[in-house]
């Protein structure tokens, strides 16, 4: 029980770190979406204790990691393409109003 509990704790921090790392690193949108995907990870992480926690089922668990997955995926598209126009992935280097 005490176990279950310090997981619970440990991803709630682990996701804390993330959003911290998200907030304060602005320059590449690569750094930007590793800190997302650490904080995707750490909510499956606390997903999962949760559902093993409750007795439910994992099904919930696996529709998660599918949109995880979907929202990597877009993530580096952005990136692909970005970089393809404008060289780099600095955000300073490319305007938003640009078409």
């Amino acid at each position: 029980m005490a176990n279950m509990f310090l997981m619970f704790y440990l991803s709630m921090i682990m996701f804390l770190f993330g959003c911290m790392v998200f907030v304060s690193n602005r320059k590449h949108l690569l750094s930007t979406l590793l800190s997302l995907e650490y904080m995707v990870l750490s909510l499956f992480i606390f997903l999962f204790f949760y559902l093993n926690f409750m007795n439910y089922e994992m099904y919930f668990s696996m529709f998660f990691l599918t949109f995880c997955v979907c929202e990597g995926v877009l993530g580096l598209s952005i990136l692909v393409s970005m970089i393809r126009t404008h060289g780099n992935d600095y955000f300073q280097s490319f305007s938003i109003l640009q078409c």
